[in-house]
C-alpha cells in the first residue's frame, strides 16, 4: 500500500468527474503536521485555466470529495488554495498492520526496470589507495544498493586506472632502484621469474618517487613515456612486471574496500579495454571524425554556443566560462593512447557484453571536462546508441575543519586505511565507555556507520567537513545513532514475554512513526530520481528519532494491557525492519548490541 498514492488517486477521480484535468496533480507530504498529513497544490496550478479563485476551486474539490464520504480521509482548505488532508489513526494502523509481513515494508519497485553500469571505486593500480577515494565507493556502493532495491538490474564496475603513465613510472623506477635486475638479464625467462622483493610497501615508496622525479627530469618523464607505451604493446618484460604488479596491488585494494562494505562485480580496469582501441580508432577514421594536429589523433567536438563552467575554487565565488571545449586527443604524437581513448573503448566493451540503458560514472569534480569529451566522442561515433544514458556524477571534496582537504597535520594526503583505523580507535574509545572491549569488528561497522552516514547525508556534489567525534556520536544524525536505535529495539524484543499482536496506531508518538516510515518509503523513490542519498539519510534518522520519542515516554515492556503491549512490541519490530533497510541500502552495517 502506498498511501499518497492512494490518497491521489481519491482526489483524482473527483477532479475527472468535475471535467478538470488531473495531469498537473501531486500529492506531497506536509510540512505542518499538526495541521495535516498531506497536502497538494493542485487548485493553485489549475485555478488559473479554469478562471476561478484557487481558495473556490479547492473548497469545490474538498466538498465533492466530503459528498463521496471517503473513509479514513480528512480534507480540508487553507489559503490561499491548499487542501490538506489528515489520515486516521485505523488508516495508519491498517498500513502497518498490511506491510509489517512484507520484508520491502510496502515498498513498490519501479515500473520500468533498468538495465544499469554504475562505475566507481577508481583506485589506481600502483597507487596507495588515499582519503580521497573514500567518497567514490561510499556513494556509489550506496547508489548501486538503492538502484537494487527498487528493482533495476545493476552491475558495479572498479573500473582500476591500471593502463596509464603511472605504470611506465613505477617500473621505470623500480628498474633503477635495481628491483628487476632479473628481468633484464640476457636470456631471462621472463614467465618463470616474480617480484620476490617488491612488496606493497615498495610500491608506496617507489611511485611518489617517481612521480616527483617526472616534473623535474624530462629525459626521466620520455622514458617513463616509452615504458608506458611498451606495456600497452605488451613488450616483454614490460608487461609480465605491470601484471605483477597489478595482481599485487588489486589485492590489497579489495581488502580496503571490503572495510568500507563496498563490493564490485567486476573488476575490469583500463588494459581491459586495450583490445578495442583500434576497433575505437578505425571506427572515427572511417566516419570522417578525426583530423591530425603535430602529429596526434584528435576529434572536434565543441558544438556552437556553449560555454564551459569553470571549476569554483569556492561556493561564493562567481561561475566563469571557457569556450569552446578543447578537441579530444585520441592518440598522442608517438602513437600512445590516453585516458580519454580507453574511457571510449571501454563504452564500446561494455556495449558488447551487455545492452546497458544507463552507464552512470562516479568521480569527484575535477573530471567533469573528462567526461564531456567522452560521452560527446562515444556519441558522434555511435558507440553509445542514441537512447542510452550516458551520466556523470561528480563529487565535492571531503575536507578538514579547517576548511582544507583532509590531510595529515604535516600536509601529506592521509591514507584510506588510517583513516578507517583511525575511527575504529575512536569507535572502540566509545564502546568501552558503554562496557564493550576488545571487539574491533564491531568497532569497523560502527566507525564505517558513521563516516558513511555522515558522507552521505550532504548533497552529493557540495564539499563537506569531516568531523569525526559528530559523526560518532550516538547521539543525533549520525549513523551510530540508527544503530544504537536498532540495538536498543533488540533490548526491547528479546525481554519480550507476550508474542506480537495487531498494531494499533493510538497516540501522538506512534502516528508520527507510522508518518516518518511513509516519508522514509518515498524518499527511496526521491534518491532514484535524483541520483542522490541524503534525502533518505534525514529520513532514516527521523523515523529512529520518532521511535526514541516513544521509547522515552512509554514503558513498553511493563504496559499492563496486554492487547496495547503486543502492539507497541510489533511497532518496535516493524521500525527495526525498516531502519535495518534503509542501512542495508546505505551499505552500512546493522549491529545487535552497542
Amino acid at each position: 500500500m502506498d498511501l499518497r498514492e492512494e490518497i491521489k488517486k481519491e482526489i483524482e477521480k473527483v477532479v475527472v468527474e468535475m471535467g478538470i484535468s488531473a495531469d498537473k496533480l501531486s500529492v506531497s507530504f506536509s510540512n505542518l503536521p499538526e495541521i495535516c498529513d498531506f497536502q497538494t497544490n493542485f487548485a493553485l496550478i489549475e485555478s488559473r485555466n479554469l478562471g476561478k479563485k484557487p481558495f473556490e476551486l479547492a473548497s469545490e474539490i474538498v466538498d465533492k470529495l466530503k459528498n463521496e464520504k471517503v473513509e479514513n480521509l480528512e480534507f480540508s482548505v487553507a489559503m490561499p488554495g491548499f487542501i490538506n488532508i489528515k489520515v486516521t489513526e485505523k488508516l495508519l494502523s491498517d498500513f502497518a498492520n498490511e506491510v509489517i509481513g512484507d520484508e520491502r515494508l510496502g515498498v513498490a519497485k519501479v515500473e520500468k526496470p533498468r538495465k544499469i553500469l554504475i562505475d566507481y571505486g577508481g583506485a589506481n593500480v600502483a597507487k596507495e589507495l588515499h582519503v580521497g577515494h573514500l567518497r567514490s565507493p561510499i556513494i556509489g556502493e550506496a547508489l548501486k544498493r538503492l538502484h537494487r532495491f527498487l528493482g533495476d538490474y545493476v552491475v558495479a564496475d572498479t573500473h582500476l586506472g591500471d593502463w596509464g603513465l603511472q605504470m611506465g613510472l613505477t617500473i621505470l623506477q623500480l628498474k633503477n632502484d635495481g628491483f628487476l635486475d632479473e628481468f633484464f638479464e640476457k636470456n631471462a625467462k621472463i614467465s618463470e621469474i616474480s617480484l620476490k622483493n617488491v612488496t606493497l610497501d615498495t610500491l608506496n615508496e617507489e611511485y611518489p618517487k617517481a612521480s616527483k622525479r617526472k616534473d623535474i627530469d624530462e629525459e626521466f618523464k620520455k622514458l617513463a613515456d616509452t615504458y608506458t607505451l611498451y606495456i600497452q604493446q605488451k613488450k616483454e618484460p614490460y608487461f609480465t612486471i605491470y601484471k605483477q604488479i597489478r595482481e599485487l596491488s588489486v589485492e590489497e585494494i579489495k581488502k580496503n574496500y571490503s572495510m568500507l562494505n563496498a563490493y564490485f562485480d567486476y573488476w575490469y580496469g583500463e588494459s581491459d579495454a586495450d583490445k578495442y582501441i583500434d576497433e575505437v580508432l578505425e571506427i572515427f577514421e572511417k566516419k570522417g571524425l578525426v583530423r591530425e594536429s603535430d602529429g596526434a589523433m584528435v576529434v572536434d567536438i565543441a558544438e556552437e554556443g556553449e560555454h564551459i563552467p569553470i571549476p569554483k575554487k569556492s561556493p561564493d565565488e562567481v561561475q566563469r566560462y571557457k569556450n569552446p571545449m578543447p578537441p579530444a586527443i585520441l592518440k598522442k604524437y608517438n602513437g600512445g593512447v590516453l585516458y580519454l581513448t580507453t574511457e571510449i573503448a571501454t563504452i564500446l566493451m561494455r556495449n558488447r557484453m551487455d545492452n546497458f540503458d544507463e552507464m552512470i560514472y562516479l568521480t569527484d569534480n575535477r573530471q567533469g571536462n573528462h567526461f564531456i569529451q567522452a560521452f560527446r566522442c562515444a556519441k558522434k561515433a555511435g558507440i553509445s546508441p542514441a537512447e542510452q544514458v550516458l551520466k556523470h556524477i561528480a563529487f565535492g571534496t571531503m575536507n578538514g575543519k579547517d576548511g582544507k582537504p583532509f590531510k595529515t597535520r604535516s600536509g601529506e594526503t592521509i591514507k584510506l586505511k588510517d583513516v578507517i583505523n583511525l575511527l575504529i580507535d575512536k569507535a572502540s574509545e566509545k564502546l568501552k565507555a558503554n562496557g564493550i572491549e576488545n571487539d574491533r569488528e564491531l568497532a569497523r561497522k560502527i566507525g564505517v556507520a558513521a563516516m558513511k552516514f555522515g558522507d552521505l547525508s550532504n548533497i552529493i556534489s557540495k564539499d563537506y567537513v569531516f568531523d569525526i567525534d559528530k559523526f560518532l556520536s550516538f547521539d543525533g544524525k549520525t549513523g551510530p545513532y540508527i544503530q544504537y536505535t536498532i540495538a536498543r529495539i533488540n533490548s526491547i524484543l528479546e525481554k519480550k514475554d507476550v508474542d506480537y499482536g495487531e498494531i494499533k496506531i493510538e497516540t501522538k508518538e506512534e502516528r508520527d512513526i507510522l508518518m516518518m516510515l511513509l516519508k522514509l518509503n518515498s524518499a527511496y523513490f526521491v534518491g532514484y530520481a535524483d541520483y542522490s542519498l541524503n534525502l533518505i539519510c534525514s529520513s532514516t534518522f527521523d523515523l529512529a528519532k520518532a521511535f526514541s520519542t516513544l521509547y522515552n515516554n512509554t514503558k513498553i515492556l511493563s504496559e499492563k494491557n496486554l492487547e496495547k503491549k503486543r502492539s507497541l512490541l510489533s511497532l518496535c519490530l516493524l521500525v527495526k525492519k525498516a531502519l535495518s533497510n534503509a542501512l542495508e541500502v546505505l551499505g552500512i552495517d546493522v549491529v545487535e548490541k552497542m
